[in-house]
C-alpha cells in the first residue's frame, strides 16, 4: 500500500470525484489486493497495473449501483489532488484544470487521468481497463479535446 497506495488514489478520486466515494473504492481495491492469493505478480509494475485495474473496476462498480439507486454522486471536485492556496500557487488555474476535470464523463476521464497524470500508454491502459487500444487512442483524444476547448 505504501508504494501504490497514491496512484490508487488518486484513481479512485478521479473516477467517483466525491472523497467518502473514494476511500470505499481505496479501501475495496486494497482488500481485493489482500484477498487474492492466487494472483502472482511478475514484477512491480504488473501490481500496480492490477491495482490500478481493480480500482477501476470498484470506482465503475460504485457508479453503476449509485445510478440505478437513482442517487447521484456528488458534484464536488479534486479538492484533494493539489493546493487551491492562491499564495501557494500563484497565477495558477489549478481550479480551472481540476473543475475541467472532474466535468469530464468517465470515460474518458480515467484513461485521460491515466495517460497524462500517471504516464502510462494506451496499451497499458487499454490492458488494465480491459478495452481495446483505439478506444483508448478515442478516449483521451476525446478528452484532450473537451478539456482544451473548456480551458481555451
Amino acid at each position: 500500500m505504501a508504494r501504490h497506495g497514491d496512484t490508487v488514489w488518486r484513481v479512485c478520486l478521479t473516477a467517483l470525484c466525491r472523497h467518502a466515494d473514494a476511500e470505499d473504492a481505496f479501501q475495496n481495491s486494497f482488500l481485493k489486493y489482500a484477498l487474492a492469493d492466487d494472483v502472482q505478480f511478475r514484477e512491480e509494475e504488473h501490481r500496480k497495473a492490477w491495482l490500478i485495474r481493480v480500482a477501476s473496476n470498484t470506482c465503475r462498480d460504485m457508479r453503476r449501483a449509485a445510478a440505478s439507486k437513482n442517487v447521484p454522486l456528488d458534484e464536488t471536485s479534486f479538492e484533494s489532488l493539489a493546493s487551491r492556496d492562491e499564495e501557494a500557487q500563484p497565477d495558477s488555474r489549478v481550479k480551472e484544470v481540476l473543475d475541467a476535470m472532474s466535468d469530464l464523463d468517465d470515460p474518458p476521464r480515467t484513461p485521460v487521468y491515466l495517460a497524462l497524470y500517471e504516464g502510462f500508454t494506451a496499451p497499458e491502459i487499454a490492458s488494465m481497463l480491459d478495452v481495446p487500444v483505439n478506444t483508448v487512442y478515442s478516449w483521451i483524444a476525446r478528452g484532450k479535446k473537451t478539456l482544451k476547448e473548456a480551458l481555451s
